[in-house]
């Protein structure tokens, strides 16, 4: 994790606001000027897949193309420091999932959904030996039931991957309180892996490409997998996404929407040749199995949308996935965190052109 000394202290001072939801909500910052106007601080909680295309952006000089300069870009390990830094200002836009941005939402109704990264829910249950192989191929009701009295490993509380096993037990009756034990793991995938090998946990409920890795190493494998269609209500549900606050697009409107274009041909670019998504690929995730980058490029194609305006559909869906889990009473209305009109000006602008603010 790369995480300033500034970042820290900003997360801490700010994390009991987060807990206790208190939150400013107004806006009235003046535009930033000069070179503070076209730079921007970009945080995300981990390496996962969804974060792909703000690698290859990087990587392949997208932002720099769009004259933005990056400042800090901390992995942050949980949704919550994600959320922290993002309120405290630390950083500007939040790479997370969806479950990141209702959390925000919920003490600062002015939380921004600016782009899509990845549009299937990208987390795996991923079973050790102690769940029989036998099982694999029983309907998914018979697959949760399988869980009960089992140690699985997550992320941390409040993230993507507790959500799942939330949802997954409470449409079979079950309490995720008392059913299994869910362990905090963070979001290092050395660490997740090398818990499911010692037997410190029965099962993972962790983002790709952990299952994967997983597999190809002989750990574990993939049980219950939402983006290979294991639960139908959950195909085509936005997840990944890059959020933000309106403070943010008052302050830096241009930046943001040079990010948003940055993003659509990143997005291009992965949908494109095959071999040269490999090779991103393996470049960002050097740790990785060859076996496993294999196994994930024709996914990550799948995954990722052909560019990242969000969509009605796939954010209704994620909405329906949060309320039924119970993470969110009532979640906002499409139009209320979605700034629509700002992410079509900043896609139909050309390459590196200005443009207003919201």
């Amino acid at each position: 994790m790369r995480t300033t000394p500034r970042l820290a202290a900003a997360v801490l001072a700010v994390a009991a606001l987060i807990t206790a939801g208190c939150a400013d909500n107004g806006s009235d910052a003046a535009p930033a000027k000069g070179a503070d106007a076209m730079r921007l601080n970009i945080g995300q909680t981990s390496d996962s897949v969804a974060f792909f295309p703000l690698f290859v952006a990087e990587q392949e000089g997208y932002f720099k193309d769009e004259g933005l300069q990056l400042g800090d870009r901390p992995r942050l390990g949980t949704g919550a420091k994600l959320a922290a830094a993002l309120q405290s200002g630390s950083i500007d836009v939040a790479g997370g999932v969806m479950t990141d941005a209702y959390n925000l939402y919920k003490i600062n109704d002015k939380t921004k959904l600016i782009s899509i990264l990845n549009n299937e829910y990208y987390v795996d249950v991923v079973a050790g030996s102690k769940i029989p192989a036998g099982l694999d191929a029983q309907p998914l009701a018979a697959k949760v039931k399988a869980l009960q009295g089992k140690k699985i490993g997550i992320t941390g509380p409040g993230s993507g991957t507790e959500a799942l096993l939330i949802y997954l037990l409470k449409q079979q009756g079950m309490d995720p309180k008392s059913d299994i034990t869910m362990v905090n793991l963070g979001a290092d995938a050395s660490a997740a892996i090398g818990a499911l090998k010692t037997g410190r946990v029965d099962a993972l409920s962790f983002f790709q490409p952990i299952g994967q890795q997983a597999v190809a190493t002989g750990v574990g494998r993939i049980f219950i997998s939402p983006a290979r269609g294991d639960i139908p209500a959950m195909q085509a549900e936005t997840h990944g996404v890059a959020f933000t606050t309106q403070t943010v697009l008052d302050r830096k409107g241009p930046a943001v929407q040079a990010f948003i274009r940055a993003i659509g041909k990143a997005e291009e670019t992965i949908h494109g040749d095959p071999a040269k998504v490999t090779e991103l690929f393996r470049q960002y995730q050097e740790t990785l199995d060859p076996k496993a980058i294999t196994a994930l490029v024709p996914i990550l194609q799948a995954e990722v949308p052909p560019e990242p305006t969000p969509q009605p559909d796939g954010y209704a869906k994620a909405a329906a996935f949060h309320q039924e889990s119970g993470l969110i009473a009532a979640p906002p209305a499409f139009g209320d965190i979605v700034p629509e009109s700002f992410v079509s000006q900043a896609l139909s602008a050309a390459p590196g052109t200005p443009t207003a603010g919201s």
